[in-house]
């Protein structure tokens, strides 16, 4: 039955004594159907605890068990499996999938996974988003049981090539984007669309013919699941994963407003002159919140900082006054003055950061010479934008409270 399920790319899986399995591919590639399957599957082994995480899971039994119910029900295991908010258990054995996010509301939660017992596979589901390799290894050498295989499933949707993972199992093990194969404990699977093609809708290959023919690069990276070169089109290559203001710089935040399609974001901000640096922490990334809602999260995160935000949008700036909320406008200026003023500094981005990492990974010129922007992957970006033409516009402003 299973051989009818899963392309025959995805047997390493069942049959690779390899520690890490590497899953790359495409959007329609059916990445994640074989995935869940095969941990559905392993399950059947007595004995196996598997660790199933995101770097952000706020609600698994909304998002992923979903998967797995599928999975268990065409599988015909309906009757073997009890499933809660947070884990799905074999009752024949007692093996089990426990879900869990790295990153919560409560913090980084990477010490209290490492001690989880009996864990002898982890998987990391979009993988990509994890761009702190301290956490990966931390996690990793946690992964240690004994008398049993030890599996380091990672499943992604290739980046750019700046991508510790990038790094790590493909440049410097000489292995080129794409391969199927083993290498020095690494098991490499990668599927597009066309190893799926009998499960895909007729609409759905359509809507890929005509990327294909209308933005090649786009064909190639989301499709076929290339990896991007780092500057090609890039606005910002001068960036970093670091310790967040760590001279105790005087700090604000930068505000982009969203609401049902783009995310509010909320940045920290710390200038440092002397050592030509923009310190960035990433607070909230979030769409459709109403304007209580978007308050009374800022007075939690940075209570009475100073946030300076987009000056066309006053009504709702005048909204978060009245309910709290330490927030100016800004007069932006240009779109590019203002990528200027960022590209003059070194950004420094901490690791919680991941869509502020994200966004500077993506955001690109319209065209190669071009000094026009791509309107997307910019929301925090923005924010960060409007505060540092504040202060570098004002830069003997005080501790600028609002009146």
């Amino acid at each position: 039955m299973l051989k009818l399920i899963l392309n025959k790319k995805y047997n390493p899986l069942f049959e690779s004594k390899a520690r890490y399995f590497i899953i790359t591919g495409g959007r329609g590639s059916g990445k994640s159907f074989a995935a869940t399957v095969f941990l559905t599957l392993l399950t059947m082994t007595k004995g196996i605890r598997i660790l199933f995480t995101r770097f952000t899971m706020t609600s698994a039994h909304l998002s992923i068990i979903p998967e797995f119910l599928e999975k268990i029900g065409l599988l015909g295991f309906e009757d073997v499996f009890s499933i809660n908010k947070a884990e799905v258990l074999n009752q024949s054995n007692n093996s089990d999938i426990l879900f869990r996010g790295i990153r919560t509301s409560a913090g980084n939660q990477t010490a209290s996974l490492k001690s989880l017992q009996g864990i002898s596979c982890w998987v990391l589901d979009e993988a990509e988003e994890l761009i702190d390799e301290d956490i990966f290894d931390t996690i990793d050498l946690s992964i240690r049981e004994k008398d049993v295989q030890n599996r380091i499933i990672l499943i992604l949707n290739p980046v750019t090539k700046e991508h510790w993972i990038y790094n790590r199992f493909f440049q410097d093990k000489g292995v080129e984007a794409g391969f199927n194969g083993f290498k020095d404990n690494v098991c490499y699977i990668h599927s597009t669309y066309l190893d799926n093609k009998e499960n895909l809708s007729q609409s759905f290959l359509e809507r890929i013919k005509t990327i294909k023919h209308t933005n090649f690069k786009k064909y190639t990276h989301k499709i076929m699941g290339g990896w991007l070169d780092k500057a090609e089109g890039v606005v910002f290559d001068n960036w970093s994963i670091g310790e967040f203001n760590p001279d105790n710089l005087q700090t604000s935040c930068g505000m982009d407003f969203g609401f049902s399609i783009d995310p509010d974001s909320l940045t920290e901000v710390a200038i440092d002159k002397k050592h030509n640096k923009i310190y960035l922490k990433e607070h909230i990334y979030k769409n459709g919140l109403k304007s209580h809602e978007l308050a009374k999260i800022v007075l939690d995160k940075v209570d009475n900082m100073l946030i300076i935000a987009d000056s066309s949008e006053p009504r709702l700036i005048a909204d978060l006054k009245h309910l709290g909320v330490n927030i100016k406008p800004v007069k932006k200026g240009t779109i590019e003055s203002g990528i200027t003023r960022m590209q003059d500094y070194h950004l420094v981005v901490t690791p919680e950061s991941t869509n502020i990492a994200k966004e500077l990974n993506n955001y690109a010129y319209q065209d190669k010479g071009s000094k026009l922007y791509v309107d997307n992957y910019n929301h925090a970006i923005d924010g960060v934008r409007y505060n540092v033409i504040y202060h570098l516009d004002n830069p003997n402003a005080g501790k600028y409270f609002v009146q």
